[in-house]
């Protein structure tokens, strides 16, 4: 008995966030380019253009992936930026800011409790934090080419290119360029090692 209505409360919650969602990514203008799935409730704010890929799946609640950390997914573009999700990437319990540009190449994988920002969001010199607004704010793109693994708990910050089938190690922080078919790791991160073709 408890069960049955456990179960079928399960079933609106899901229809509701399923309705939100689909609300919300008509609202905030997103071109969305095939099947997306979203699981739990998505935070998205979006002033700039935002595109999704086809096969996109993304995990927005401690129910979704509960392994720690945040426990939903927020994607914020900012007036504009661009943010662009190609084809087969999962997304979970993580967060997106996006101030200029963000490219995910197909694909990809990002871990939980991920951080991917292309901001510094504040200046390193205090006059130009205390001034309204504030000014010395850097921001640059980041490029997460195909076949990229995130670990989870990572950070990507400003002007990074993460080269395509690399790993990154889960706590890194990456504040740099990573070559392709490499696994990196740590903080500050440093090379692991390469990855070689898997035999048959």
């Amino acid at each position: 008995m408890i069960r049955s209505i456990y179960s079928k409360y399960k079933s609106l919650i899901i229809l509701y966030y399923k309705a939100i969602n689909w609300f919300y990514l008509k609202i905030m203008k997103v071109k969305v380019k095939g099947k997306t799935k979203i699981n739990g409730k998505l935070f998205l704010r979006n002033s700039g253009e935002v595109f999704f890929g086809n096969n996109l799946e993304i995990n927005s609640g401690f129910s979704y992936n509960p392994i720690g950390g945040q426990c939903f997914t927020s994607i914020v573009v900012q007036k504009n930026a661009v943010l662009k999700i190609c084809d087969n990437v999962g997304i979970s319990n993580s967060a997106i800011y996006c101030k200029k540009k963000i490219i995910i190449g197909e694909n990809v994988i990002i871990g939980g409790d991920c951080k991917i920002y292309d901001t510094d969001f504040h200046s390193v010199f205090l006059e130009d934090r205390l001034k309204e607004p504030q000014e010395g704010i850097k921001s640059l793109p980041v490029k997460i080419n195909d076949g990229v693994f995130i670990g989870t708990g990572s950070i990507i910050l400003k002007g990074v290119e993460i080269g395509e089938n690399s790993v990154i190690a889960a706590g890194s922080v990456v504040s740099k360029n990573i070559p392709d078919n490499e696994i990196w790791g740590g903080n500050p991160i440093i090379f692991l090692k390469g990855i070689n073709k898997k035999l048959k």
